[in-house]
């Protein structure tokens, strides 16, 4: 919720959820998310950031980016006479402070939430509305699908360098309440090679790749789309797996090869192909993007049991922390007969925690104001 105190000093916090491809460029929203905090006041002298309680470069070319387009967005507002836009505020500096409740850089599409989150937020403070999602792909490609929430497309451009592609939602959040999503965070620590910098390199060199966005996606994301609308899981879980394969195998097609997956990411994609060779049907999906860490799809009536399957194969710590975090999932006991069929020896440490969670909305205003990250000077509070 803005505070004012004479246009003086003004502040909006605001939430967005992380988005996770099913078909590497269709999405779905996730309830992990990025909070963020903006401040604007005439006292400050300089614009500044912080993300999960450290001061970053505010003078990255990305962040840059975002702030120029909304500051842009907002000046033409005012010249067109639009009443609500805070004038004083675009002469003003701001500071954001920004934390994730999910492990930062480390494949699970931090950026994305960040950037969306971002941009969002700093449209509230200085009166920006209309299409978001182009401004949020200045910071990332993929932040433009954390715009909506439940099941979004990513929407190719007309110009080449895609600048003007924007995303769309398929179906909102409530349109398939028993799909529930389990990330399997195999390290939280951050990825070896970047998002950007990896495709980059695998557009110079991978003939595959070329492939796949040619003959492949198209085609794919028709079909993920009619079985999200048909909430038809099967087809939904096999194109998800699929297309997470040949994403990785574009990977291994670049020059020089970029490894995402490690031991414990392969174990888990056995894991789900004995489980669901067992049940003689699908019951279970992975995909996995930019990094190690497995995002598990499966419906309500099996998600107690798959937690325990994973618990049993990938047994936690005994002294560690919390092993299972977010909505509640019950225990239960697996059958020698399960374990059996799946057959594998467990493996301690393989799994850090699994976070269990389902499709969440997109960006929104948080309207209580002890949820502000910075303080009444602007700063961090101690506890963001």
């Amino acid at each position: 919720m803005p505070e004012d105190s004479g246009k003086e000093f003004t502040m909006v916090t605001c939430s967005a959820p992380v988005n996770i491809a099913v078909i590497k460029y269709c999405e779905y929203r996730m309830f992990l998310k990025t909070t963020t905090t903006v401040a604007c006041s005439r006292s400050f002298q300089e614009d500044r950031i912080w993300l999960n309680g450290k001061e970053e470069d505010i003078t990255q070319p990305r962040l840059q980016s975002c702030l120029r387009e909304i500051r842009c967005l907002a000046r033409k507002r005012r010249s067109d006479g639009e009443a609500d836009v805070d004038t004083a505020g675009l002469s003003h500096k701001v500071h954001i402070c920004s934390v994730n409740n999910f492990p930062t850089a480390a494949g699970l599409a931090s950026s994305a939430a960040g950037y969306a989150c971002l941009v969002y937020t700093l449209s509230r403070v200085m009166g920006v509305e209309g299409e978001l999602s182009v401004v949020s792909r200045q910071g990332s490609g993929s932040a433009c699908r954390s715009m909506y929430g439940g099941f979004v497309q990513w929407i190719m451009g007309q110009q080449g360098d895609g600048k003007d592609s924007l995303s769309q939602q398929v179906e909102p959040e409530t349109h398939w309440p028993e799909l529930r999503v389990l990330v399997l965070v195999v390290s939280a620590e951050r990825k070896p090679v970047g998002s950007t910098s990896g495709m980059q390199t695998s557009v110079e060199t991978s003939i595959l790749l070329k492939h796949r966005a040619d003959s492949v996606v198209p085609a794919r994301m028709k079909e993920m789309i009619e079985a999200v609308h048909k909430r038809d899981f099967t087809a939904f879980a096999e194109l998800t797996m699929k297309d997470s394969n040949q994403f990785h195998a574009t990977c291994l097609d670049t020059y020089p090869p970029i490894f995402y997956l490690n031991d414990v990411s392969r174990r888990v994609i056995n894991l789900v192909h004995r489980y669901n060779r067992h049940y003689r049907e699908t019951k279970v999906a992975y995909t996995f993007d930019a990094g190690p860490n497995a995002v598990i799809y499966t419906l309500q009536q099996n998600v107690e049991e798959f937690v325990q399957v994973v618990k049993h194969f990938f047994p936690p710590e005994t002294n560690g922390g919390q092993f299972l975090k977010g909505l509640p999932v019950a225990p239960t006991t697996l059958s020698e007969e399960l374990k059996q069929a799946i057959g594998m020896e467990p493996m301690v440490k393989g799994i850090c925690y699994i976070i269990s969670t389902k499709a969440g909305p997109g960006p929104r205003v948080v309207e209580d104001p002890s949820e502000h990250l910075l303080g009444s000077d602007g700063l961090p509070k101690e506890s963001a």
